[in-house]
């Protein structure tokens, strides 16, 4: 083989900076096949070698004019002669690459990149130009493009925005930013980067070989700056003169950590409010500041003083972050007219890194100083409410009690008392309007009502709309002014057989009063009785004891036993009670059989009497019973009026149907169009009428002015006729009137023509008629004319 190293001109070509490669490619000439003999004996054959081929090296983006030079392929079957042809084939040939056919030499005609591509392939070969026999096998061999720092380093992001905590550690990592270059990483230094800052220090520093941004100063307060601009710059050729760079910009900010105290600003504050300030009313505000923000910034306020922490309260606003002072307990200005409190904040969210810093403690205080102010207040009573206690059977005007209102505004102003008649509506109690004195208006009963509810109003006379109410329960104590009396009614009754010492009933008391001690009732007898006896059980009760035997209905069948009872209390009251004892017969056990109402009708009515008695009775129900179905036969008779459509008003009953229009004969409609024509006893002319009732109608009185005395007098005539029927009935009548003064308004007996008629008094009747009187007076004047 031989092997030829070509270049375009005499030389190698070698740009500045460039690395100059020269262009080889071998030649292999064909031969023919020998044997070589081997030690051993053996004929080792060699065949023909065929092209052996290198890379081609083309640097990126030529500038020249011309196309750029490749390279020359050659082979030995070319011998000048004109008679071999070059033959290309592969990636761009046509339009990136051509060849010679005659010389073999390879252009590019297009400035290559190789960032798009960076290698390729073709294939050659030779043919003979006369026979297009092939001369040369088809070989393949590579164009690389060889790369040129062309491109710049280009970050991601153009900004890039990053946080790191205030206070933070020199050396605390913020962000990495990466630059990435297009060029051949593999080759050269185009692709190896350097980082640097440009813009943030001393604040901050880069790493030059990754791109790690870091804090560079120590306590970097958040307070003081919060927000910085750095510039990173990425370059590479490893960071030598002429090498090519990007920048992008980073946006660091410092996140706060709580590492301010809340502070006031002033350490002093006044406040003033009403003395009538609810309980609960905010009364102000104060506000501390903290330099910190969000949940660091939060604070809350507490009172540190007992003078303070009995009246007020304060929290905090957590949209705004001031203490609210609210009133803890009703104000009174005539008591404290001023309070002075302590009041601290703290940071609700302490941070343990800085509570022990050599900066002041993370708390901070103020003095308040709450001023009250006087209001015009209503009077205020002494006690509330008022219990009083006052005897029964009090007589009227009597003291009952005394009620105390007072102004407690600095002028003190007079009061004036009144009862709220609502809540005595008796009016049992009247009320001295100047020193509230309560009497009594009428004596009081304790049966009657135990305790009695009224409201006493206190206003002020130089302000009434400034009242006070307050209750007065009067509690009526009891006097010993109602006797005692028995419990219940008593039906008493003793056998006829009754044996001496036999109890027949128990009684027992009842005393409306109520004594401190409790009642005690003593029984006794208001004269001594032969036949019964009391006996005080001592517990409130007493037994009645039968003093002997024999008891008879027939000679005695009613016994009236009067009882004593007193009561223990003073004065001692008591009253006579009359038990009424009946003689019954009874079993020998003791059974009633029969008692005294009983046993009086057996004695002293026959069995003749009894029966006397009964039939009377009999008799007096059998007229009753006939005199009701008498009665009930009248109300079944048929009714005057068959007809369920009669409305009565027709008198006489025909009971036929008419014959319609032409049925001149049943009845002369005449008469209804003129009543003075009317006949009064005339009837229908084609049947004989069956009459309920004589009919005693008369004429129509003619003298009538009008149809109102018309009819009045035909109500007179029927509500005196005695042969009318006893039910309301319907009466039609036709009246047409006897005309009026203004004489009839129709043309039917006018002058036969218009000129008879004379129009000039129109004109007297006023603007109203003067149209009317133009149209008539007009045509008499063209009539005349």
């Amino acid at each position: 083989s031989t092997v030829y190293m070509l270049s375009k001109g005499k030389g190698l070509q070698c740009m500045i900076w460039w690395r100059c490669i020269p262009i080889i490619f071998m030649v292999s000439i064909l031969r023919p096949i020998t044997a070589l003999p081997m030690d051993d004996g053996k004929i080792l054959q060699r065949a023909k070698r065929g092209w052996m081929w290198n890379q081609f090296f083309l640097l990126e983006e030529y500038t020249g004019n011309d196309n750029q030079y490749v390279g020359k392929l050659h082979s030995n079957m070319d011998r000048g002669e004109g008679n071999v042809k070059y033959i290309l084939t592969g990636d761009g040939v046509g339009s990136l690459f051509l060849i010679d056919e005659n010389s073999g030499d390879i252009h590019a005609t297009k400035r290559l990149d190789r960032e798009e591509r960076a290698i390729y392939t073709l294939h050659a070969k030779v043919v003979d130009k006369r026979t297009n026999k092939t001369l040369e096998a088809d070989t393949e061999f590579n164009i690389k493009i060889h790369d040129i720092n062309d491109n710049e380093p280009k970050f991601s992001k153009d900004i890039y925005f990053a946080s790191v905590p205030e206070m933070s550690d020199v050396g605390t990592s913020v962000i990495q930013v990466t630059a990435t270059d297009a060029d051949d990483q593999t080759y050269g230094n185009s692709a190896k980067l350097v980082y640097s800052i440009l813009q943030g220090q001393p604040y901050f520093s880069v790493d030059s070989d990754n791109g790690t941004i870091r804090t560079a100063l120590p306590n970097m307060d958040r307070e003081t700056k919060e927000n910085y601009q750095v510039v990173i710059q990425a370059k590479d050729m490893a960071g030598q003169m002429g090498g090519l760079s990007g920048t992008t910009t980073v946006s660091i900010t410092l996140s706060d950590e709580n590492d301010s105290p809340p502070r006031f600003a002033n350490h002093t504050f006044r406040l003033s409010t009403l003395e009538s300030a609810e309980v609960g009313a905010a009364i102000g505000r104060i506000k501390a500041s903290d330099a910190d923000v969000g949940r660091n910034a939060e604070m809350q306020y507490s009172i540190v003083d007992r003078d303070g922490q009995d009246i007020f309260t304060i929290i905090t606003d957590q949209n705004t972050q001031e203490g609210i002072i609210r009133v803890k307990k009703q104000l009174d200005y005539e008591r404290k007219k001023t309070f002075s409190f302590k009041v601290e904040v703290t940071n609700t969210y302490l941070d343990p890194r800085f509570m022990y810093s050599p900066n002041p403690p993370f708390k901070d205080d103020a003095m308040v100083r709450v001023t009250i102010e006087d209001v015009d207040e209503p009077p205020v009573f002494s006690r509330n409410p008022y219990i009083i206690e006052v005897h029964e059977d009090t007589a009227a005007g009597s003291f009952v009690g005394v009620v105390s209102a007072k102004d407690l505004d600095a002028d003190n102003n007079p009061v004036k008392y009144s009862i709220d008649r609502h809540t005595d509506l008796e009016r049992l109690f009247n009320i001295d309007s100047v020193n509230g004195t309560i009497t009594t208006l009428k004596a009081l009963d304790r049966e009657m009502s135990k305790w009695h509810n009224i409201s006493v109003v206190a206003t002020e006379i130089s302000n009434p709309r400034q009242t006070t109410r307050v209750p007065v329960f009067i509690r009526v104590l009891d006097v010993n002014d109602n006797a005692p009396e028995f419990a219940m009614y008593y039906e008493t009754f003793v056998c006829e057989n009754v044996k001496s010492g036999q109890l027949i009933q128990t009684i027992s008391a009842v005393d409306t009063d109520e004594p401190l001690v409790g009642h005690k009732f003593v029984f006794s007898m208001s004269f001594s009785n032969p036949n019964f006896t009391i006996i005080d059980n001592e517990d409130n009760t007493a037994r009645i004891i039968t003093r002997r035997g024999g008891f008879s209905q027939r000679e005695m069948n009613t016994y009236l036993l009067p009882v004593v009872i007193s009561d223990n209390d003073y004065p001692i009251q008591s009253s006579t009670s009359t038990l009424t004892v009946n003689v019954c017969a009874c079993d020998s056990r003791g059974n009633v059989q029969s008692c005294n109402t009983e046993a009086l009708l057996s004695a002293g009515l026959s069995t003749g009497a009894l029966v006397a008695i009964l039939l009377c009775v009999i008799i007096l129900l059998m007229i009753v019973v006939l005199f009701a179905a008498l009665r009930r036969q009248q109300r079944k008779k048929e009714p005057l009026i068959i007809s369920k459509d009669d409305v009565r008003d027709n008198v006489v009953s025909y009971n036929d149907e008419g014959g319609g229009e032409e049925d001149t004969q049943a009845f002369d409609i005449g008469t209804l169009r003129n009543p003075e024509v009317m006949d009064a006893k005339k009837l229908r002319r084609d049947i004989i009428p069956e009459m309920l009732f004589p009919f005693g109608r008369t004429s129509p009185i003619k003298d009538n002015a009008d149809v109102r005395d018309f009819i009045h007098g035909r109500l007179h005539e029927n509500d005196s006729d005695p042969t009318a029927p006893p039910y309301d009935s319907l009466a039609t009548y036709a009246y047409e009137g006897s005309g009026s003064l203004a004489e009839s308004l129709s043309s039917l007996e006018s002058g036969a023509t218009e000129g008879d008629q004379e129009y000039d008094y129109l004109s007297n009747w006023g603007p109203a008629f003067k149209k009317l009187a133009d149209m008539y007076i007009g045509k008499d004047t063209e009539r005349e004319t």
